[in-house]
Formats: structure tokens, sequence, C-alpha cells
């Protein structure tokens, strides 16, 4: 009986081939297309089966089926954004799958709080799908907006990057119901300015304000594992050389308090 440390992730490459199939039925998929999409769905089940392994669980939670969900329709973004490089793509399917896929990533959090299901590897998940699918959504709209948009998408990635180089950046972070926030604006500015139905400079507006609050968000992140950075540990003092005890013949014979007065000796000695 194979295992649900193997069968969880094989349903997602499952659900990724049908989100590719249908996509390919209704809106239409090139051979590129369908390349990037199986590529993207490989390697979130060789990420996910090695999450499962390294937490030591044995089977995905109900949230965790969510984000899975998630995932695939963000795979289906994928395919259609790379189609687009080639020539024009049915707008409002990449519309519709990023606004599902996003509305979603309130549903998993909702699920796993009410389910009492929430995981580390759960929240990693959830963040890796949020970061991709925004970082797809830059490549697609950069042709309306400028390439500048995709330094939206690659904060996330620049952030952890920097985590291999400075040790203090590897830091844990208290949660902060801002971050969430912050995150959610930057898809929904996205999936708004990728229907087209903005002009062009009201479009740059909004993707600018995004990239504000994106920037504040991680500066106060920044910010905060500076100043609870690992000091290190202060050296200690130096401590005053041992002293060696004074040779018998000159120690002082007194005891505190107590005065002792030496008579001197007659010369010649004592006679009887």
């Amino acid at each position: 009986m194979v295992s649900a440390l193997r069968t969880d992730p094989f349903a997602g490459a499952i659900l990724q081939v049908g989100v590719l199939a249908a996509l390919a039925g209704t809106a239409g998929l090139s051979a590129y297309g369908w390349l990037a999409g199986l590529l993207f769905g490989v390697v979130t089940v060789a990420a996910l089966g090695y999450g499962l392994r390294r937490s030591g669980a044995d089977r995905l939670g109900p949230a965790d089926w969510v984000t899975l969900t998630r995932a695939t329709l963000t795979g289906g973004v994928f395919a259609l954004t790379v189609d687009s490089f080639r020539g024009p793509i049915v707008v409002p399917v990449l519309v519709v799958l990023s606004a599902v896929a996003l509305s979603l990533d309130w549903v998993d959090g909702q699920v796993a709080r009410r389910t009492g299901t929430a995981s580390a590897l759960g929240a990693r998940f959830d963040m890796e799908v949020d970061s991709f699918l925004v970082l797809v959504l830059c490549g697609y709209v950069a042709d309306q907006v400028g390439a500048w948009v995709l330094v939206i998408g690659a904060m996330r990635y620049v952030f952890v990057a920097a985590g291999w180089v400075l040790p203090w950046m590897r830091g844990s972070l208290p949660p902060r119901y801002w971050r969430k926030v912050v995150a959610a604006t930057q898809g929904i500015a996205l999936a708004v300015v990728a229907a087209g139905v903005l002009p062009r400079p009201l479009a740059v507006a909004v993707l600018l304000g995004a990239l504000a609050l994106l920037v504040e968000s991680f500066g106060r992140d920044v910010g905060w594992l500076w100043r609870h950075r690992a000091r290190p540990a202060p050296r200690p003092e130096a401590l005053p050389a041992p002293v060696s005890p004074a040779p018998a013949h000159h120690r002082s014979e007194w005891t505190p308090g107590v005065r002792i007065t030496r008579q001197p000796a007659e010369a010649g000695g004592r006679r009887r």
C-alpha cells in the first residue's frame, strides 16, 4: 500500500494536469504553456514531498489541500503568462484563476484555525504559493507598466537571499497581521491591473502604492531583525594575577581587632 506521504503530493500533480487540460480545452494552451505548467507541478510535488519528509508528517492537513488547490491554479496562471510572451491570451481566464487563487488564500487560513491543523509546513507552503503567484503576475503586467514592477515580485526572494549572506537576517519574525494585509494588497492590485480595466497612468499609480506598502513592510521586518540580532558574548574582564602567599618569615602575625605586642628580648638572653 502506497503511503500518504507519497500519494498526497502525487494527487497535486494530477490536479495540475487537470487544470492545464481545462485551460487547453477552453482558452487554448501552447506547448510552451504546457511545459511551464508541468514544470511548475513537478517542482511543487517535489518540494512538498521533501517538506513532508523533513517535518515528519505523514499526510497533508485540510488547509494544506486548499493551498495545494491554490498552487495548481497558480500553475495555470504561470502557463498562461508564458503563452502571453508569444501571443495574445484569453485575459479573463487568467484574471479569474488569479482571483480564485487569491480568495483561497483567506480560506486556507480559516480552515487551519478552525480545524486546529496549522503547521510550520503549511505556513511555508502558503507563503511560497503567494510569492510565486505575485511574481508571475508581475511578469504578466510588466508589458503594460514597465519592467520596474518586477521589483514587487522579486522583493521576497531578495529578502531570502540576503539571509544567505547576513546570518542575522535569518532570525524568526514575530507574527504581524499587517504583513498579511500588504501581501494580499499586492495580489489584488496586480490582478486588477492584469485585467486591463485601468488606464496606464492609474495602473502605474496603483502598483507604485502597492510597492510602497511592500517596502514599508519589508523595511520594518529588516529593522526588527537588526535590532534583535544575536550579539557576540562580551569578553570576560581580565582577572588580576593570583598573588602567591608570602613566605612564612614575611607573614605578619596579627589578628583583626587584636593587638599583639612583642617584648624585646634581654641582652644575652633570659637567665634562670
